[in-house]
């Protein structure tokens, strides 16, 4: 096997797939990416056995092969190397060592038998459909900061897709929630995702996609899903994984019907009052009072050792007034997903959850439990 690429275009490639290698991993074939040269094409795969990505890129073949070589180490060396310099890789027939070249530079490199390199099926993906890569990219990235980290349960450690009806239209939603906050986006259905079944799509799965759809210059995504597995193509890049094996909650029961209490507030003053305010609560939540009463809402927050702090900020406002406690670093999560100039919140009582919406997203909504300050 030999062939040579330029730095750049394998770096941008191996970025993607050495993410998906664990670094402690006990296996050590799982530690390798796999590299596959052939027909002016070079492709990458790299696997947990949960999830794997797989990626093509350009590159000079002048004898086709398959390798297998340490990930990390391969994109810490590349990564390294000098912008704009070629490298070449080579390997005899029954060598157990790479080597890489570029300028003055020489590494050896020990690779694994490539037979034994694991293969994560497919299934059979029956529903298929295409979407916007905008469309993608919001129903993943305006939720994923919602996603518990709580091991025990599970089944809350992704977000949630599945086909739904919105007063009639039907729409493709993705939910996450870790039972202080809950994240809802929602777009039009796509053609193709009507029987699609509801998946739990996992965290690391979500955050490898956020990345390859920012990084990759592609108007759509081809989404391919079974009731085990999901698959994203990105446009060289495909994104296999594995779903979450449980039943994710009834988020309904969740989403306040009853608030009535409507006010709209200039989302970035908002957002930096609550990050000031809270500055000087002594616990770890920074906990936050909010009073709202007329055209003005107060933040204000205490710590035993740093003092105390409030804030006003002009609002529109017509309902009774209403003090409620929250979490500030939930409420700031949830601004930095509003992109509108102007944030709408709406207040059932002190023990009610808030919604929180975007003017300029009506399909996204946002749920923020209350706490006792």
């Amino acid at each position: 096997m030999q062939f040579s690429i330029e730095r750049a275009t394998l770096l941008k490639s191996l970025s993607h797939v050495q993410a998906v290698v664990e670094r402690r991993g006990t296996v050590p074939i799982l530690s390798n990416v796999k590299i596959e040269a052939a027909d002016n094409a070079l492709k990458l795969t790299a696997t947990d056995m949960d999830l794997t990505l797989m990626d093509q890129v350009a590159a000079e073949i002048d004898a086709p092969g398959t390798t297998t070589v340490p990930a990390h180490m391969l994109y810490e060396i590349v990564r390294k190397i000098p912008d704009g310099a070629t490298i070449t890789f080579a390997q005899k027939d029954g060598d157990a060592k790479v080597t890489l070249k570029a300028a003055s530079s020489r590494f050896t490199l020990s690779s694994l038998p490539v037979d034994d390199y694991p293969a994560m099926s497919e299934d059979d993906l029956e529903h298929q459909f295409e979407i916007t890569a905008d469309e993608c990219l919001a129903l993943v990235e305006k939720t994923r900061f919602a996603i518990s980290t709580e091991e025990t349960r599970y089944y809350l450690n992704g977000v949630y897709f599945h086909a739904a009806d919105d007063d009639g239209a039907s729409v493709l939603r993705s939910v996450s929630t870790d039972g202080h906050r809950l994240a809802r986006i929602q777009v039009a259905l796509p053609s193709g995702a009507e029987n699609m079944p509801g998946v739990i799509v996992p965290r690391k799965t979500i955050a490898e996609l956020v990345k390859l759809i920012q990084e990759e210059n592609v108007s759509t995504i081809q989404i391919h899903v079974s009731q085990t597995k999901i698959k994203f193509i990105v446009g060289q890049a495909v994104l296999l994984s594995k779903l979450i094996d449980g039943t994710f909650p009834d988020y309904e029961r969740v989403i306040p019907s009853g608030n009535d209490k409507i006010m709209e507030v200039d989302s970035k003053a908002f957002a930096q009052a609550v990050d000031r305010v809270s500055v000087v609560s002594s616990d770890k939540i920074r906990s936050l009072k909010v009073a709202v009463d007329n055209a003005q809402v107060s933040f204000s927050a205490t710590g035993a050792e740093h003092g105390s702090a409030d804030e006003t900020l002009e609002v529109k406002y017509g309902a009774d007034p209403i003090e409620i406690g929250f979490n500030s670093r939930y409420l700031l999560d949830v601004m930095q997903q509003i992109e509108s100039d102007t944030a709408q919140f709406v207040f059932g009582d002190s023990q009610s959850p808030a919604l929180i919406r975007d003017p300029a997203d009506v399909g996204a909504l946002y749920v923020v439990m209350p706490m006792r300050v």
